[in-house]
């Protein structure tokens, strides 16, 4: 499937579609799982309670918001893939981060979890049609197509894993 066109996404997701190098969607979103597996089977319980600033999230927050996207956007693709067009609300990560008391839970369990989830939405997208793909809805009141959800789930991984080399285990 093609790459998306910049009209079927918002501005603000941009970023994330310019990080997605892979050409076929579904293999950017199975490879994954490999880079999150290799990042996150290497941190400690210890370091998953580590911030790298007053008011940013820990590691196992990070790891819980990641979790949060992956049903997120996914949940946007079936719907939308399916041609509801029934306009789909945003989320505010902060307040799922705030309410989901992921500093409880082990890296272990919810690097499964993820890992799970990531699986089913690789079985997911590979059994979308052609013209699946290319359905837009409305989601954060702006239009989005289902190619476009994929590339941002790609996009999402990359940049929080970007941040939590950088700032977090200073890779």
């Amino acid at each position: 499937m093609n790459r998306p066109e910049k009209s079927e996404y918002a501005e603000f997701y941009a970023n994330y579609v310019a990080l997605v190098e892979e050409a076929d969607a579904v293999a950017g979103l199975r490879n994954q799982i490999g880079d999150l597996q290799e990042v996150f089977s290497k941190t400690s319980e210890e370091q998953g309670a580590f911030r790298y600033a007053e008011g940013k999230w820990t590691i196992k927050e990070l790891l819980g918001h990641l979790i949060d996207g992956e049903r997120v956007f996914s949940y946007r693709a079936l719907r939308i893939s399916r041609r509801d067009q029934t306009p789909l609300s945003g989320f505010e990560e902060n307040i799922y981060v705030a309410n989901a008391d992921f500093g409880n839970r082990t890296i272990v369990g919810m690097l499964e979890e993820l890992t799970l989830l990531r699986q089913s939405n690789v079985i997911f997208f590979d059994n979308l049609n052609d013209e699946a793909w290319i359905q837009t809805g409305t989601a954060s009141d702006e239009k989005v197509s289902v190619r476009a959800l994929a590339h941002i789930m790609i996009g999402h991984i990359h940049h929080h894993l970007n941040v939590l080399k950088t700032r977090y285990l200073n890779q």
